[in-house]
């Protein structure tokens, strides 16, 4: 039997990487913790066949039966990925997976999705500072010509590295109610302050055994590429769990940021009710 599929995704810096090292911690879950090409195969094996001319004549002379062979061909795809994982649950990770929730329910209705979030000021002085260390270098999408507020503005925009997994994240709001209860929210701040809490919940939503981690005594495990990225989003693993320090970024930057992105602090970072 195929394992239980869980897709990990989230935005940059908010915690994805030390999510699938505290998931990998179960004994239940497989997870490599890098991002994986799976979803991109997915999502090109789309775009081809879309292409296909043989493909297409075969649809328009039998539509259900080509459809489903597709679909079974997909299904097959997908299972087969982590075929030989020898455990109930393999956790897989990529950004992308926000774009595809649905195609991948349509192939696995019983797929189930994480989701990091973490205030997004933090995310942003997250970047800048670890690019102020390798100010040498640029980035990937070129954005270290830009001033400090012109490269906030650049990395929140639809397309980049904030603004195209946010802009997924606020498109939940617009899925079918059945959809969104496969989706859950991991807060980074809540991994940080309340790590052992915070993973009992996501290993009781996923259906595995009660599991307690010890924050302060971690596997490390070989972490993914950071040059593919130019080393600006570092995707390195620690032995114990250490809240990082605040970074301070400019107040107008921090203005713009909650301005513009209202929602998502309604929805992850509500203001205090006045009693």
């Amino acid at each position: 039997m195929a394992p239980h599929f869980v897709g990990v995704a989230g935005l940059p810096r908010s915690g994805s990487t030390l999510l699938c090292q505290l998931l990998a911690e179960h004994p239940e879950i497989h997870c490599e913790g890098h991002s994986s090409p799976l979803c991109n195969s997915l999502l090109m094996t789309r775009r081809t066949i879309s292409d296909d001319q043989f493909m297409l004549s075969q649809l328009d002379v039998q539509f259900d039966t080509t459809y489903g062979h597709l679909k079974s061909a997909m299904q097959g795809f997908l299972r087969g990925w982590y075929a030989d994982c020898g455990k109930p649950v393999v956790a897989d990770k990529n950004r992308a997976w926000l774009h595809c929730i649905e195609l991948v329910l349509e192939l696995d209705p019983t797929a189930k999705f994480l989701v990091t979030v973490r205030e997004l000021g933090q995310i942003y002085g997250s970047i800048e500072a670890q690019h102020q260390k390798t100010i040498l270098l640029d980035f990937i999408d070129h954005l270290a010509d830009f001033d400090r507020l012109g490269r906030a503005d650049q990395l929140f925009a639809k397309d980049k590295a904030i603004g195209a997994p946010l802009s997924s994240i606020q498109s939940v709001q617009d899925l079918p109610q059945a959809v969104k209860e496969r989706i859950f929210f991991v807060r980074f701040e809540d991994l940080m302050a309340r790590p052992a809490d915070t993973m009992a919940a996501v290993y009781k939503w996923l259906g595995v055994s009660a599991h307690k981690i010890d924050p302060r005594k971690l596997t490390v495990r070989p972490h993914e590429s950071d040059s593919h990225f130019r080393h600006k989003y570092l995707h390195r693993q620690q032995s114990k769990i250490a809240p990082p320090k605040v970074h301070e970024i400019p107040l107008r930057v921090q203005e713009l940021i909650k301005k513009a992105c209202g929602w998502y602090y309604e929805w992850f970072y509500p203001a205090p009710k006045a009693k």
